[in-house]
């Protein structure tokens, strides 16, 4: 149940002479050996200030990685967990009380910390474990969003260190450090979200700035050593980068994160919507590169996530009517299905229902939010393009 509402905490009065938002540190890392892990990320906050210039003495730190469900991290589903522990140390060594939390799509918080052996790590370094069980109601102001039931643990936060995992989004085309400012919210109020968005893409990525804006982390480090491309976030594959990425903006590392894997701002719906908005930090052009030259990380075998719409300015009547054609839609593979109710409990619209032991989709009611491919444990469920959407890929 959420709390008495609060307001917005302002992160810019948590901080004190960090760098400039437009700055961008890169460095090269291609394995989590703890030693090299440490070294790179000792090397990547450098040009930052170094740890000490974020978290101060007595502050309370909030490490937030990526914990969208209890995967071995192997499959590049979370934040590594070698990552996670030398920031906690880096943290506690600058004097913070740390803790670590997230908000999984699926599974609880402990549950899946301890499968992808983030707990692990929490108690081996005597860190404290922030389960994202109370929320508190919040209302940004000028925004689509009215109000926000966020982690109570987010806000008591003096220093959020956002953790992202680099990977594509079946729906969003790309997830990095807006995108897990996403999981503030606890347990069924992401669906919530994802069902007043509907099928708008664009509206739904609008509400990711909004949120990241209203909680803006105070430091973003991204995990692109390994990454996933493909059908991500959850069912993607694993692919190496080699990089760590970090910035006192989430929107500027996300800029640089999507010339990482050289995608376009018309892939990564957030990006896009940023520039759309006339919001800061989304162009190269505005950033201040430092640490490895972008040039030497970029990758070209990156593969993106499927398309899953196309826009060709058809009015609204007669786009729902190709609806089949101009989308893609989520697909059941029965062979690996196991029908263990992850999506029909997940879906927004309550558009997936079991019977006669087989999973069906009312296509009708499916908003193509693909929190069901998403949230699969099973990687059962795919993404099928219309013919035109088929099409248009291929010209592509």
């Amino acid at each position: 149940m959420p709390l008495t509402t609060a307001p917005v905490h302002h992160q810019c009065a948590r901080r004190t002479s960090n760098p400039p938002p437009h700055r961008v540190s890169l460095t090269a890392l291609d394995n989590y050996d703890s030693v090299t892990v440490d070294q790179a990320l000792r090397t990547l906050l450098a040009p930052l200030g170094g740890m000490n210039n974020f978290v101060k003495p007595g502050q309370k730190v909030l490490i937030k990685p990526n914990m969208l469900s209890g995967k071995d991290p192997t499959k590049a589903v979370t934040t590594h967990p070698q990552i996670v522990r030398a920031i906690i140390r880096q943290a506690m060594a600058a004097g913070g009380r740390i803790s670590v939390g997230d908000s999984p799509g699926i599974g609880s918080p402990a549950v899946v910390a301890r499968k992808t052996g983030i707990f692990e790590v929490i108690e081996e370094t005597g860190a404290a474990f922030a389960p994202f069980s109370q929320s508190v109601i919040i209302h940004p102001k000028g925004t689509t969003l009215h109000q926000l039931d966020v982690a109570k643990d987010i806000l008591d936060a003096d220093v959020i260190i956002n953790l992202p995992k680099l990977k594509t989004h079946q729906m969003m085309g790309l997830t990095c450090a807006v995108k897990n400012m996403f999981g503030a919210l606890i347990g069924m109020r992401k669906p919530g979200m994802h069902l007043q968005a509907g099928a708008d893409k664009k509206l739904f990525a609008r509400m990711l700035l909004e949120i990241c804006e209203a909680l803006p982390p105070t430091l973003n480090i991204v995990d692109a050593v390994i990454g996933m491309e493909g059908e991500g976030p959850g069912s993607g594959d694993p692919v190496k980068i080699g990089a760590l990425l970090a910035g006192t903006s989430a929107q500027a590392v996300d800029t640089v994160a999507t010339a990482l894997v050289k995608m376009s701002a018309e892939q990564v719906f957030t990006q896009q919507q940023a520039l759309v908005s006339g919001r800061p930090l989304a162009r190269l052009a505005e950033l201040e590169l430092v640490g490895t030259p972008l040039i030497e990380l970029q990758i070209d075998h990156f593969r993106a996530a499927k398309m899953t719409d196309v826009n060709f300015g058809i009015p609204g009547y007669f786009g729902r009517r190709l609806k089949h054609l101009l989308t893609a839609h989520p697909q059941v593979d029965h062979q690996r299905c196991v029908r263990c109710h992850a999506c029909v409990t997940h879906c927004p619209p309550q558009a997936m229902a079991i019977e006669d032991f087989r999973l069906g989709i009312d296509y009708n009611l499916c908003i193509r939010c693909f929190c069901c491919q998403e949230l699969c444990p099973h990687a059962a469920l795919t993404t099928h393009q219309g013919l035109m959407l088929r099409l248009s890929s291929m010209l592509r």
